[in-house]
């Protein structure tokens, strides 16, 4: 073996010769120290503002440096990280971060990611992780019973929504177009996630084929407007392929009117994907259960459980109707070049190789998070969890509607819920000066470091947006969070 450089002997090296490894007592001891420094931050996590923000010019000062040349001590290393770097962005488990759709992770979770990437578990092909794609089957199939969905529906993990959606269309572009892209058309609302239209261009179809809607006056997808726009474009000599549909759209948290959108792709013989990234998990609880029936008569279903089943990132999840669907468009045989040295990793029996159903073949072991989390907790506290998330929107939907400062403009939906300060008197009904005062309003309520409320436009008016599915999350942060809109807003007079 080579000496070290430095002339330590072995054991006082951070990495041994010829070896990327450390010795089994320092390997134990960061192993400790990294696990303190997560469950610190789980337990502290409310006593830091909700967003931690540094400039470029800081961050490079900080973070820009040499490639290290020589090793350095682990357990320094992942202080620093810890103090110094990972703690810059958006606290997304912070009980008054109302930002986005917030999500929280749980500690099963980080610690299922901890042992699946010691274990380099792949659920791709069979005779590769043949453990790590039994657990994701599993996982896929609790998800379905979650959702009330038919037996026969599978799927797999990928990152997150914007992956499952390109995924679903996909396989819907292959399904009904048969590699023919001429006239073909895709349809949403323009409320629909901007990942539908990344997926559009991906798949080879271009801007004019996305067939964007204007939403009804409760933010959803029009049926009337989308069955004219369809049988306008049949008549034109057009190929209208497929609906997206949106359970929970981002802005407003609307939901789509399913069992209508549904009736029209079967009349016109077109694929349905629903895009339930976040409000998917609305039908876990009984005030959901309405939607169960409408989501098994879809084609195929995105859901994110790094949303509204708590799930630290990435785990995304796409789900389909014909799983057989996704093995014809990705199916390893269909694209194979020359490349023998993966035919004896071709499943045989009943394996399951499920790098055949999406785009991935080095594949992480997602699902493991939502697995151990299942197994850890039990459905009922997710139930209870996203139960609580919608108590939540209530309550705050309640306290908006009883201030005369306030002004309620989406209703609670799937956790989320828009509204707008509206000075007292007649200080101010210019539109234009209401919106910025909005924008002024999130910005002051942000640097106060108590809460993170964001804005976002419904109608062309800007709107303050608030998404309650955090479990830590009290009436009382509510509460706090809509004092200090208020304040905010009453700061800025008069206008």
């Amino acid at each position: 073996m080579t000496p070290h450089m430095s002339g330590k002997p072995d054991d006082d090296a951070p990495y041994r010769s010829g070896e990327l490894a450390l010795p089994v007592a320092r390997m134990r001891q960061a192993g400790h120290h990294a696990v303190d420094l997560v469950v610190e931050r789980l337990q502290n996590v409310a006593d830091e503002p909700p967003h931690a923000a540094a400039g470029p010019a800081e961050l490079e000062t900080l973070l820009h440096e040499p490639l290290p040349e020589q090793g350095s001590d682990l357990i320094s290393l992942l202080e620093r990280l810890a103090q110094d770097v990972l703690p810059l962005g958006i606290r997304f488990d912070h009980p008054r971060c109302f930002a986005f759709v917030p999500t929280t992770g749980n500690y099963p979770a980080a610690l299922a990611d901890l042992l699946s990437a010691a274990f380099l578990s792949v659920p791709g092909a069979w005779l590769v992780g043949s453990g790590p794609t039994r657990i994701e089957l599993t996982t896929i199939a609790w998800l379905r019973e979650l959702l009330g969905l038919p037996d026969g529906w599978g799927g797999l993990f990928v990152s997150g929504g914007s992956l499952a959606n390109l995924t679903a269309l996909a396989a819907a572009r292959d399904h009904h177009l048969a590699g023919d892209l001429a006239g073909a058309r895709l349809y949403c609302s323009t409320q629909a996630h901007p990942s539908i239209a990344r997926a559009a261009h991906l798949l080879g179809l271009d801007r004019a084929q996305l067939t964007a809607l204007e939403p009804d006056r409760a933010q959803r997808l029009d049926p009337r407007a989308l069955t004219a726009r369809i049988e306008a474009d049949r008549v034109a000599g057009l190929r209208p392929f497929a609906v997206v549909a949106t359970l929970g759209t981002t802005s407003t948290g609307a939901i789509d009117p399913l069992a209508e959108l549904t009736a029209i792709c079967r009349r016109h013989r077109m694929w349905l994907h629903i895009d339930g990234a976040h409000g998917a998990a609305l039908a876990l609880t009984s005030r959901g259960s309405h939607l169960r029936e409408a989501l098994g008569r879809a084609d195929s279903l995105t859901i994110d459980p790094h949303k509204w089943l708590f799930q630290p990132y990435e785990a995304g999840c796409v789900l389909v109707r014909a799983p057989e669907l996704l093995k014809n468009t990705f199916g390893m045989a269909r694209h194979h070049l020359d490349a023998g040295y993966l035919h004896p990793a071709q499943a045989q029996g009943d394996e399951i190789n499920l790098d055949d159903y999406g785009p991935q073949q080095s594949r992480g072991l997602r699902a493991l998070k939502l697995w151990l989390s299942l197994k850890t907790f039990g459905a009922a506290a997710f139930r209870r969890a996203v139960d609580h998330g919608l108590r939540l929107a209530d309550h705050a939907a309640a306290r908006i509607n009883d201030h005369p400062e306030l002004v309620l403009v989406t209703g609670p939906g799937v956790g989320i819920l828009t509204f707008r300060y509206r000075p007292p008197g007649t200080a101010t009904t210019d539109p234009q000066a209401l919106d910025r005062l909005q924008h002024t309003i999130s910005r002051t309520v942000c640097a106060t470091g108590q809460a993170m409320i964001l804005t976002t436009r419904v109608q062309g008016r800007i709107v303050l947006r608030m998404c309650t599915i955090n479990p830590a999350t009290t009436p009382t942060d509510i509460d706090t969070a809509l004092d200090l809109v208020l304040q905010a807003g009453r700061t800025q007079l008069p206008m």
